[in-house]
């Protein structure tokens, strides 16, 4: 039989795969995070997109915002500052450079997504805009079986992305 310690170690363990835990941004992000965080519904985060408003309504992160970069920093008081902000455009070094933009700003919780828009269809995240709109449905669309092998799939990977 297990001693007690053993036990509150299961629990413990049990407990925090079940139960998000308080997220510290860093510079960089991955895809998965951002899912993570909205799949528990963690309030607080704005999702900004910083490419043109032609890529932007081609097809976007569900619930982006849009501000090309040319125009962040006007745009930049439309944002809260004790949001967490994630970032995302065309290239990994825009999106950081935009970050850094509002971190100067006096903006202390801003990340930029690794990979950006790609890295996030990757995983299955949600989308909108004309693109996704036009896009028949995938062929395993209504499988529920597919759909949930899936999002298996994706999690595993995040945890092991996130691990390295």
């Amino acid at each position: 039989m297990a001693d007690l310690h053993d036990i509150v170690e299961g629990v413990q363990d049990a407990l925090s795969k079940l139960t998000p835990t308080p997220v510290i941004l860093q510079e960089e992000s991955t895809a998965y995070d951002l899912k993570t965080r909205l799949e528990w519904a963690e309030p607080a985060l704005s999702i900004i997109d910083i490419r043109d408003r032609e890529a932007f309504n081609q097809g976007r992160i569900t619930g982006a915002i849009s501000m090309p970069i040319e125009q962040l920093d006007q745009m930049k008081s439309t944002l809260q500052p004790q949001h967490d902000i994630y970032i995302y455009g065309d290239t990994d070094d825009r999106a950081h450079a935009a970050a850094q933009m509002l971190r100067v700003a006096g903006f202390e919780a801003v990340t930029h997504i690794m990979g950006g828009l790609a890295a996030w269809q990757e995983i299955g995240g949600p989308t909108e805009g004309i693109e996704e709109d036009a896009a028949p449905p995938k062929a395993n669309a209504y499988n529920v079986v597919s759909r949930l092998k899936t999002e298996h799939d994706v999690q595993e990977a995040g945890k092991s992305q996130h691990a390295n």
